[in-house]
């Protein structure tokens, strides 16, 4: 198998749900060799957040969700009771050989165990230890539990997202995904590989104390710099844009397209194609401003044009005349696209964990490394599926591991 980027890299994963395990599954699709602590018998909550399920071989629904699978690709599962002595000093044995440790649990949580990072770090300088908490390890909310609905409306994003009180179904909506909770992990990872490279340099590890909500108001974007230097709250507008224009949706013959215009130029374009070129030399839509500031005349005049043609018409008249223009798939749709086809975004990763469940199907990662691309190496593990391998690793004895399994440490 072809070196990976983080070949030789150890990763033990304390984290559950969602944050957490997506940090973790981009530093195994790189090459790390993440080992992910689930409790005895129960695992992730995540094993069972379902329907849908997976099915086996025979097509037969399991009680193992599909949701589980999304975020731990790549892993090997071992189990272990972290609340008793042995299994404590079991997870301290495997923290002192490793290089990053994540976790997701409440500020102080993890103190009462001893798998705190001032704890773990005094044995093991070179840890880098990255917490996930909703609030932060500081401030009036740092003991609160977080989860992603919740900051997408403490941060402001439902009041962004859907259509406006005014308009039939309006009201704030939650993102079709747990937005923040994914930002979290791919941000937790940018952090963690900027900390390798500060050890590279110092040889010493850090805590880094990643937040929800930090993140949440990150990724607020535009429309947090619009409010924090107009003191205006931007407001919820559907599919349209609010900073451009035209932007959104737009009805056609036999359902809906999306047109992406950004520039001046697309838009003389796209005029043009549609039989109408004086909307480009309208002084009312000369400009994107202007067209933002007169969207109420002109997308009513723009949909009763696009609503004579179907969506396939208008991809076809306006794909070589660089108008970003495109239909609004089902995930179904999606992945049946060529493109999608053509860059393997769907992979099927073989499992032999005993279970009846053969293949699992995934999004390949989306990071395209030239000379060390990502690797696939474990489908989504079984719980415990890897627990004798790495204690094994850890120079137990079949005996030893038997007795601890008989305890319930395993």
């Amino acid at each position: 198998m072809a070196q990976a980027a983080l070949d030789g890299i150890k990763v033990l994963d304390l984290s559950r749900v969602l944050a957490g395990p997506w940090c973790t599954q981009i530093l195994a699709d790189l090459g790390a060799d993440v080992v992910k602590i689930e409790r005895p018998g129960v695992g992730d909550d995540t094993r069972t957040w379902g329907p849908p399920f997976l099915k086996d071989a025979e097509g037969n629904t399991t009680n193992q969700s599909t949701y589980y699978t999304a975020c731990n690709r790549n892993k090997r599962s071992v189990t272990i009771d972290m609340t008793t002595a042995e299994g404590q000093a079991l997870l301290k044995r495997m923290a002192a050989q490793s290089d990053i440790l994540v976790e997701n649990f409440k500020t102080g949580g993890l103190a009462r165990y001893g798998l705190d990072q001032e704890s773990l770090r005094a044995a093991n300088p070179r840890l880098i230890y990255c917490s996930v908490t909703g609030f932060g390890h500081d401030g009036p909310h740092a003991t609160r539990a977080g989860y992603d609905l919740m900051i997408q409306a403490t941060s402001g994003m439902m009041s962004i997202t859907g259509r406006p009180d005014e308009v039939p179904g309006g009201g704030p909506l939650r993102v079709g995904v747990a937005l923040t909770d994914l930002f979290t992990g791919v941000y937790a990872s940018t952090a963690i590989l900027a900390a390798l490279e500060v050890r590279h340099r110092t040889g010493e590890g850090q805590h880094i104390d990643m937040a929800l909500l930090d993140v949440g108001m990150a990724i607020l974007a535009n429309q947090a710099s619009a409010f924090l230097n107009t003191g205006v709250a931007p407001h919820r507008q559907g599919n349209s844009h609010p900073s451009l224009a035209p932007y959104q949706d737009f009805h056609t013959q036999d359902g809906s397209m999306l047109l992406a215009i950004g520039n001046n130029g697309q838009f003389a374009r796209f005029c043009e194609a549609a039989g109408h070129a004086e909307w480009a030399s309208d002084p009312r839509y000369a400009t994107n401003t202007l067209r933002v500031r007169h969207r109420e005349v002109l997308i009513p005049d723009m949909e009763a044009v696009t609503r004579t043609r179907t969506t396939a018409a208008w991809i076809a008249l306006l794909e070589d005349k660089a108008v970003p223009c495109g239909p609004i798939n089902d995930i179904a749709q999606a992945f049946d696209d060529e493109q999608v086809k053509s860059r393997g975004l769907a992979v099927t990763m073989q499992r032999d964990a005993g279970d009846g469940i053969e293949s699992i199907v995934g999004v390949a990662s989306p990071l395209r490394l030239q000379a060390t691309p990502p690797v696939l190496r474990h489908a989504p593990p079984a719980l415990g599926q890897h627990t004798d391998e790495v204690l094994a690793e850890l120079g137990m004895g079949a005996a030893q591991i038997a007795a601890l399994r008989t305890a319930g440490v395993l």
